[in-house]
């Protein structure tokens, strides 16, 4: 039975009650009308509506999930699904909803899938323009200098030295920029080594602690497994750098039973202090890209925790040989 008869029964129902009350009921209508019969069919009225609300606030609540749901239904967060319950057309149309939210959740993890293709190959080339444009330019312009203050004269040395240490600075930081758009370390060496690079560089440039704990037999991972840890754990430093005014942070990780977690933490303001913005859009939109679960939250004791648990099919030999290893016994750096 369709939405349109249900009401149409629901209303028909209380006006055929009302005109059998009327029928039956001893009740006459006096002309004037008196009080007393006014009464009685004001209370009648009342009745009525009363019953006509009840019956289609029940007759409509599965409506009324579907909006909520469409008011807060957030594509980065999948698996929001409604209950398929009522009667006649509603059942079908929750079912259509929820049929809509499979299909969108598919599009958005291809697109996603494309967009972060393309973004990856853009920082890598922007990364080879600066190591080899850039970089090289500055190195030619350092020599350059380097002759000049071989040449000149006493008063002019110290400037050189300052425009030499500048220069050298410059030429640092372009390299530090291209390590960042492209993990070169990531490739060559490996996760582990390329997060305590990435630890390490937060450390050095910050100011900030960042202890780092990597206890041994992690499972293969893809590289765009890989790559997502990478660039998360990237996110969630940068975060607690500018937001959190932190002066201890930690970076784990480890593998469980069916996943591989990486545990960022920090001991500064805690979530909520700044509105999710792109940043974290980021994280979520690169955990749905293999898969994995991303929860940002207040971590026990004060501070934030930032956790990503990428699913991965671990032999069951090398669950009971690495579930020996004690968790301490890692790569960790004060």
């Amino acid at each position: 039975m369709s939405l349109f008869w249900r009401i149409f029964l629901l209303n028909a129902l209380v006006l055929a009650v009302a005109t059998a009350v009327l029928l039956w009921a001893p009740v006459t209508v006096s002309v004037p009308i008196l009080l007393t019969e006014a009464v009685v069919l004001t209370g009648g009225l009342a009745v009525m509506l009363l019953a006509n609300a009840v019956l289609l606030r029940i007759g409509l609540a599965p409506l009324e999930r579907l909006t909520r749901m469409m008011t807060t239904i957030d594509l980065l967060r999948p698996g929001q699904r409604l209950p398929v319950t009522g009667h006649g057309g509603i059942p079908d149309l929750l079912r259509t909803f929820n049929e809509m939210l499979d299909r969108l959740e598919a599009e958005r993890s291809t697109s996603n899938a494309r967009a972060l293709s393309a973004q990856e190959a853009e920082r890598r080339r922007i990364a080879q323009e600066l190591h080899d444009e850039v970089g090289q330019s500055l190195t030619a312009v350092l020599l350059e200098l380097k002759r000049v203050a071989d040449r000149a004269p006493e008063d002019l040395l110290e400037d050189l030295g300052h425009a030499q240490e500048t220069t050298r600075g410059s030429l640092d930081e372009v390299r530090r920029l291209a390590r960042r758009l492209r993990p070169g370390v990531l490739e060559d060496l490996g996760l582990v080594s390329a997060l305590t690079s990435l630890a390490t560089e937060f450390s050095t440039h910050t100011g900030m602690t960042v202890r780092r704990r990597f206890p041994p037999g992690l499972p293969p991972l893809d590289r765009e497994v890989e790559l997502v840890l990478y660039r998360v754990a990237q996110e969630g430093l940068t975060n607690v750098a500018r937001h959190a005014e932190a002066s201890t942070a930690e970076v784990s990780l480890r593998r469980t039973a069916d996943c591989v977690e990486l545990r960022i933490t920090d001991d500064g303001l805690g979530p909520g202090i700044v509105r999710e913005g792109a940043g974290i859009r980021g994280m979520r939109e690169r955990a749905l890209l293999v898969g994995a679960r991303l929860s940002i939250g207040p971590r026990p004791g004060g501070g934030t925790e930032v956790l990503l648990q990428v699913p991965v099919d671990v032999p069951s030999d090398a669950l009971s040989s690495g579930d020996r290893t004690p968790t301490g016994t890692g790569d960790r750096n004060e």
